[in-house]
């Protein structure tokens, strides 16, 4: 079995490569984003990678299901009510159905085991934890949740720092703990380092498995820029070199092998991890199924 980190976009277009190569997989999704709208629980990295693997994924935004319509969400508004994010009548079923199982007493684990079941996804997805941990970002404007950050001000602010309140009290679940001890390997998606995968790795009982196993991250910064989102300005807050040498010191402690992309092929390897270049782009699926050959060969 393999394990993956995973958060948003990058992630989960490597792993619709990936679920093309292995049968036994596990996939360990970041939860610090999540946040209530409308009565109801979003967990917008556990929905991208299930949208992802069950092929239904908007992939022009890689969020949401392609071909969603936003009735309830206009008809709201019309109302007079204006929800904080934009949420697809298809994408809100999905919301609704995980927010009744929470509230009939079952655990977010159980509940994702579910919905990824009804997308008939064979691979496992586990969120980081049960306990409720939020993504802040400080800005020139205040302190806010990831999601206002990034979807009312476009990722826009001067950020200063990020934090994650509650993870102090965050632990992680047996599921997660049960797939990092039996995996093969683990694999570091091209999510964003400080909010995607971060969080995951500051969950009580994670990185102890991590430091016991061989650990492989993918880059999601090429030269000095990140393929997509606000990762530049995040690790800029958070003291970190923007480029893949600068994601490598975030997992530091436990990475044996950085994958880098083949513009960064002349990056010297370190005493501490090794670097390997590949062309990490995924422009569609088929360089998804290469890339994520070239990392299982490298397991």
């Amino acid at each position: 079995m393999i394990c993956v980190l995973s958060g948003g976009t990058g992630t989960p277009k490597f792993l619709q490569g990936l679920k093309e190569l292995v049968d036994e997989m596990a996939v360990i999704v970041n939860t610090a984003e999540d946040v209530w709208v409308s009565g109801n629980k979003i967990c917008p990295d556990v929905d991208s990678v299930i949208y992802a693997m069950a092929e239904i994924i908007d992939d022009k935004k890689w969020w949401g299901i392609k071909g969603d319509t936003f009735f309830t969400h206009k008809r709201l508004e019309e109302l007079g009510f204006k929800e904080p994010m934009m949420i697809g009548d298809l994408d809100r079923a999905t919301h609704i159905l995980r927010s009744e199982m929470l509230r009939d007493g079952y655990s977010l684990t159980e509940a994702t085991r579910i919905l990824k079941s009804r997308f008939r996804i064979k691979a496992e997805v586990l969120p980081m934890c049960e306990e409720e941990v939020s993504t802040m970002v400080l800005t020139d404007k205040g302190v806010m949740h990831f999601q206002e950050f990034w979807v009312k001000y476009k990722g826009e602010l001067e950020v200063l720092d990020v934090v994650f309140e509650g993870i102090e009290s965050a632990k992680a679940t047996k599921e997660v703990l049960n797939a990092l001890d039996e995996c093969k390997g683990i694999i570091i998606g091209p999510s964003n380092p400080i909010t995607s995968i971060m969080p995951i790795i500051s969950v009580r009982g994670i990185k102890e498995r991590l430091l016991k196993k061989k650990v492989i991250a993918i880059s999601p910064i090429i030269g000095n820029k990140p393929v997509s989102g606000p990762a530049a300005k995040l690790m800029k807050a958070k003291g970190y070199e923007v480029s893949p040498l600068g994601v490598a010191e975030v997992y530091k402690d436990f990475l044996d092998l950085l994958v880098v992309d083949d513009a960064d092929k002349k990056l010297e390897c370190r005493d501490d991890f090794e670097i390997v270049a590949f062309s990490t782009l995924m422009k569609n699926k088929g360089d998804a199924v290469k890339l994520a050959s070239f990392v299982l060969n490298l397991i």
